[in-house]
């Protein structure tokens, strides 16, 4: 077992190191496919567009008539519509009528928005100044055939549904969804539903992490509240790890006496690291069972979310083979102090909102781990790297929005 505290890019390291990427995928009909990751790159069928086409309502011209000072008149013959092209060839100092998303006719290479047009009866004015070229869209100029529209890794929102659906692909392979099992442990631990008693406290994490896995497109394995015994909880690791792809455990692997987990896992496995220079979150743990992935996340409800989201989200997108493991950083104006030393990250619960000088943020107030309260407030995380010092206010800060977790 790694004994040494890493910081958190060395804990990241780690971690991307041990993972390879689930090599099972299957074949879902398009319907079925959003929120999924693509298992394979999809190759365009056609070209888009896949002919020549409007992108205003207006009027097509040759580019070679066009007046190059003053303005001209030309003789309308006829018009162009969405479904229903003009056939003919026009001539010179002819125009055709032409709405968006139309076939060009032939000879058209211009087309001019209605709006610097002036029209009397057949004839249409149009003065210099034109761009050759302007406002046609060209064959393949969205996506050209035999092109990658979306490579493997992707993941399908709306969008990547439309685009997919303009090519005519009714089906799609894509990874399967990975299975993770939940369970927590502690004899201070209930279940909803059941009685309190003494220093029992009901059980948040495994809801809050149920629900972030499922965010994340995760086959969720519910195993409630474990015992704390080293028995029961070696049986119980040993036992699920055959089915699925990681265990995710809340509580139980600091250095208390009655922390059985990781004992349990040293046994069976192996502990890659079990500390972190890291505000909240100092005891997590990760390791393996055979091939199963292992996070032993802390006890307190928000070292769980944050465990959570920069450690076990990542290695789950990298399971999937997503491209997009990586947070993207943007930096505000910070509204207030925050007491830091270097030496660890911290990690800090923020509202970040618009005001006339811009993006601002500051913290909930208390930033105990066990606050969870803190979490609803905010909307974002104030993230203090590991050499950074204290914080005054009006310095500019690292925030993460909750939305780029989703």
């Amino acid at each position: 077992m790694n004994t040494d505290v890493l910081s958190v890019q060395q804990a990241l390291d780690v971690i991307q190191q041990q993972i390879s990427e689930l090599d099972n995928q299957q074949t879902v009909i398009l319907p079925q496919a959003l929120n999924r990751t693509l298992a394979e790159d999809i190759i365009s069928p056609i070209n888009v567009p896949n002919f020549n086409n409007s992108a205003m309502d207006g009027y097509g011209f040759r580019h070679q008539d066009l007046p190059a000072e003053g303005s001209r008149s030309f003789k309308l013959i006829g018009q162009a519509l969405a479904g229903q092209a003009f056939e003919q060839t026009i001539g010179e100092f002819e125009c055709v009528r032409i709405m968006t998303g139309a076939r060009i006719p032939d000879g058209v290479d211009t087309v001019i928005e209605q709006e610097k047009t002036e029209r009397l009866e057949d004839y249409i004015i149009i003065a210099s100044g034109q761009k050759k070229g302007a406002n046609v869209r060209y064959i393949g100029e969205d996506i050209a055939r035999d092109s990658v529209v979306l490579p493997a890794g992707s993941l399908i929102g709306p969008a990547q549904m439309g685009v997919l659906a303009s090519l005519g692909i009714a089906s799609v392979s894509i990874r399967r969804k990975p299975r993770v099992a939940v369970f927590s442990s502690g004899d201070e631990i209930r279940s909803i539903g059941e009685t309190l008693e003494g220093n029992q406290i009901y059980d948040s994490n495994r809801y809050t992490i149920s629900g972030m896995l499922e965010k994340l497109s995760v086959e969720v394995v519910d195993l409630g509240v474990i015992p704390d015994t080293q028995e029961i909880i070696e049986q119980t690791l040993k036992s699920v790890a055959s089915e699925v792809d990681m265990i995710i455990t809340s509580g139980g692997v600091s250095v208390g006496d009655a922390d059985y987990i990781k004992q349990a896992l040293d046994n069976n496995g192996a502990i890659h690291f079990s500390r972190l220079h890291l505000k909240p979150g100092r005891p997590l743990t990760f390791g393996h069972l055979d091939n199963t992935l292992f996070f032993g996340l802390p006890g307190n409800p928000v070292a769980v979310m944050v465990t959570f989201m920069y450690f076990v989200r990542p290695a789950l997108l990298q399971l999937l083979g997503r491209k997009d493991t990586q947070l993207q950083d943007f930096e505000v104006v910070c509204q207030s102090d925050m007491r830091k030393l270097p030496g660890r990250t911290e990690i800090q619960r923020g509202i970040l909102q618009q005001t006339e000088s811009g993006l601002t943020v500051q913290t909930t107030g208390r930033q105990g781990s066990g606050v969870l309260s803190s979490m609803s407030r905010g909307n974002c995380f104030v993230y203090l790297p590991h050499e950074a010092e204290s914080i005054k206010a009006g310095d500019r800060v690292i925030v993460h929005p909750f939305s780029m977790f989703d």
